[in-house]
């Protein structure tokens, strides 16, 4: 099933005002949690802990990818204007 332009163009308005913020909380209260196993591990947790973050904030892109291709170029069915 594929989305239409105007259909990607809602999705991504509502992936990124209302699943982003969520999945930032969600990923915010899981990492302070995990935070305090990284403490006794010295500067490797550190180092351990911003691969995580680096991780939790690139990893969100892959599952709306097919959303966000081609959202910001001109609408490819609309009637060109002479």
């Amino acid at each position: 099933m594929a989305l239409s332009y105007k259909e990607r163009r809602r999705l991504s308005l509502v992936v990124l005002l209302v699943v982003m913020p969520l999945y930032i909380i969600i990923a915010a209260a899981i990492m302070s949690r995990a935070g305090y196993w990284f403490i006794d591990l010295g500067w490797f947790g550190k180092v351990l802990q911003f691969c995580i973050y680096v991780i939790l904030g690139v990893a969100w892109i892959f599952p709306f990818k097919s959303v966000f291709m081609g959202v910001g170029q001109a609408d490819p069915d609309a009637e060109e204007e002479q």
